[in-house]
């Protein structure tokens, strides 16, 4: 090949590689790494009405892997697509591996939002409906765990700041190792174990704990209650599976929460309740219109005080922006609340 056609294949292929390094800054800015920015929290406003919050897929990931910054990320996307600031930010611990994060706990605090912990007597790892002798109820009320139990209750103790602590949740299903009806459990039994975890905190001095007691919407059952003196916040976590998943039918809000609901307030009418955990899949029904009527039923029912929302994209699509449908009907919603004072409340 002579240099002169050598030369032209040369200049030409510069030529080639300057237009597409052009289109490249069009395109990602000379900057980019090419990925999408991060989405950035919404404002801190003070909080009125009823709290919003929220867990995420990286947060209840938590449950077996240590806590990274950029797990809250997902937590700005959220307020991003409700158009609020999230009150709470929930994740989950286990017994096997989770030791409490005073870190995760005061970059949430610094974001503006209370932490919340759904803290679970068990290694996540396993399936549900496994047995899991080493974390039987009995395990907990003859004191197996007490070192574990006592070196968390410290470590909350040293942090100092509030912390929302919902323990051993959805107590009348049939799904974990600590109910009552599995894993060897007895009758009674939950509420032994609950008071033997909550004097050891007081023991270490975590005073700064905020107690949830949480089943899930279904059968409520009085005895599983651990007492007023034992609970601050009385919640209901459940889902709508809508035609995908559970029953496989569509269930409005008012139907499948309005029950227990009424229940859980007859139990403990000077607590506050909070919607511990919650969502709705799109499959059988319309999403939106189950959202409007959840917060409906909020606004009707002045008891609730809270919302924390499942969103993450799991066995269905629990998230708000699962369409646009939902995710305007979920801003709306929640703006809504927002503008009814707590005096009134």
């Amino acid at each position: 090949m002579s240099w002169r056609v050598l030369r032209g294949y040369l200049l030409s292929a510069a030529l080639v590689a300057v237009i597409f390094a052009l289109l490249a800054l069009q395109v990602l800015g000379p900057w980019s790494d090419g990925a999408s920015p991060a989405p950035s929290p919404w404002p801190v406003t003070q909080a009125s009405g009823v709290a919003i919050g929220v867990t995420t897929l990286s947060l209840a990931r938590n449950a077996n892997r240590p806590w990274r910054t950029g797990d809250l990320s997902e937590v700005n996307a959220f307020e991003q697509h409700a158009r609020l600031h999230a009150d709470i930010v929930m994740w989950f611990v286990d017994w096997q591996r989770g030791t409490f994060d005073a870190a995760q706990a005061q970059a949430v605090s610094e974001r503006g939002s209370i932490p919340e912990m759904s803290w679970e007597p068990w290694d996540s790892r396993i399936a549900l409906r496994t047995p899991q002798p080493d974390y039987t109820l009995e395990s907990i009320i003859e004191g197996r765990h007490d070192a574990y139990i006592r070196s968390f209750a410290d470590g909350v103790r040293r942090y100092g700041g509030p912390l929302r602590l919902r323990f051993a949740q959805e107590m009348n299903g049939r799904w974990y190792p600590w109910s009552e009806t599995q894993n060897g459990n007895a009758r009674g039994e939950f509420v032994k174990a609950w008071r033997h975890v909550h004097a050891l905190f007081a023991a270490v001095g975590a005073t700064n704990v905020t107690w949830i007691w949480s089943p899930v919407a279904g059968t409520i059952r009085a005895r599983e209650y651990p007492g007023s003196s034992q609970v601050d916040i009385v919640g209901l976590s459940g889902f709508n599976g809508g035609t995908k998943l559970f029953s496989k039918r569509w269930r409005p809000f008012v139907d499948a929460f309005g029950p227990p609901l009424d229940a859980i307030h007859a139990l403990a009418p000077n607590k506050p309740v909070a919607l511990t955990e919650i969502a709705s899949a799109e499959q059988g029904g319309n999403k939106a219109e189950w959202i409007d009527g959840m917060f409906a039923e909020v606004r009707r029912r002045s008891y609730i005080r809270a919302i924390v929302w499942f969103n993450l994209r799991k066995e269905a699509d629990w998230r708000i922006e699962s369409s646009p449908a939902a995710q305007s009907a979920f801003a709306a919603g929640a703006a809504r609340l927002r503008s009814v004072s707590r005096a009134t409340r």
